[in-house]
């Protein structure tokens, strides 16, 4: 075969004494009985000098001779020897099952491993309280419902056995106490949060200033405005307001009692809903709506032709008593 540019160079026989030798691995069974072999000159071993591989004109074709007589690396030949005993295709399975079993083993002890390590023991600990809290609070709603009924019942039985006059002074007196469920026409008071409340904080030109929310102060505000225009019964959020009913923040929570309420707020007051409207209105109010505006907060007031609401809680009595 030739080409363009002239005839290929013919590559020389390899001597016996340069040639590859074919020796098992180490590791394989056949190099129980193999001695120690190490690489040293020719002069050094048996004194005499061998003659060279190449004349000294070859020796320009070395890199020809050896990527043609020796392409692979005696270590990598050596390695890709195959064994002459044929194993039972049962013997193969079997190591390759014990094989596959040993990975998913190390696999999933590895997840686990890892799982535990980037598990947070104080995540345990807080689900527990949480759940625990959660058990309580359910507990003392059964219990609080049970304690209406209750008193439900009394007072039913109480109206029975008194007189006429005695009986719309309790009614009124339960009203206004909150110890019985009311309907009636009213209005809702609806005040959320601004929008931009999510973020903590806001940028301004003389450094970070803290956000304008909804307050325990203004739901004081707005449920004290409607007990003055005549509210004969009110609720936040759902918990009616009672004798021993308070609005308070604890921590960044507002309490309704001792239920936790969050934005948007409502509302709830049975009245004259048109005095109660104008009670809690932007053009009583112009100041509070004013204040809340420069913060993104719109109070929003719907008339109702008719608002349900539950008895409020009661709490025990200790210093109290009837009076002669």
């Amino acid at each position: 075969m030739t080409t363009g540019i002239g005839p290929e160079p013919i590559s020389l026989p390899v001597e016996p004494d340069r040639a590859l030798l074919r020796r098992r691995a180490v590791f394989s069974s056949q190099a129980v009985n193999l001695g120690p072999h190490h690489i040293a000159d020719p002069e050094t071993v048996s004194g005499t000098t061998s003659a060279p591989r190449r004349h000294a004109h070859d020796y320009s074709l070395r890199l020809i001779d050896d990527l043609t007589n020796r392409s692979v690396d005696p270590m990598f030949v050596d390695s890709l020897l195959v064994s002459t005993q044929r194993r039972s295709p049962l013997i193969v399975w079997s190591t390759r099952l014990v094989v596959m079993l040993i990975c998913v083993g190390v696999g999933l002890f590895g997840s686990a491993f890892v799982r535990q390590l980037n598990t947070d023991p104080r995540k345990e600990v807080r689900a527990s309280l949480a759940k625990e809290l959660e058990e309580q609070k359910g507990e003392f709603d059964d219990l609080s419902s049970q304690v209406t009924k209750l008193r439900s019942q009394v007072d039913a039985q109480s109206k029975k056995l008194g007189t006429s006059s005695q009986s719309t002074t309790l009614s009124q007196d339960e009203l206004v106490n909150g110890l019985v469920a009311v309907t009636g026409e009213g209005i809702t008071l609806t005040i959320a949060d601004p929008l931009a409340a999510s973020n903590e904080t806001s940028s301004t030109r003389g450094g970070t200033s803290q956000l304008r929310v909804v307050t325990d102060t203004d739901l004081q505000t707005f449920v004290s405005i409607l007990w003055k225009a005549g509210a004969e019964a009110i609720s936040v959020n759902g918990y009616r307001i009672g004798v021993q009913t308070s609005i308070r923040r604890a921590g960044q929570t507002i309490l309704v009692g001792v239920n936790g309420v969050q934005s948007p707020y409502t509302i709830r007051a049975i009245g004259n809903k048109t005095t109660l409207a104008k009670a809690v209105g932007s053009k009583s109010l112009a100041s509070l709506y004013a204040d809340l505006a420069s913060a993104g907060i719109t109070p929003h007031v719907d008339k109702s032709s008719s608002l349900s609401m539950d008895a409020a809680g009661s709490g025990d009595i200790t210093y109290a008593t009837k009076g002669d």
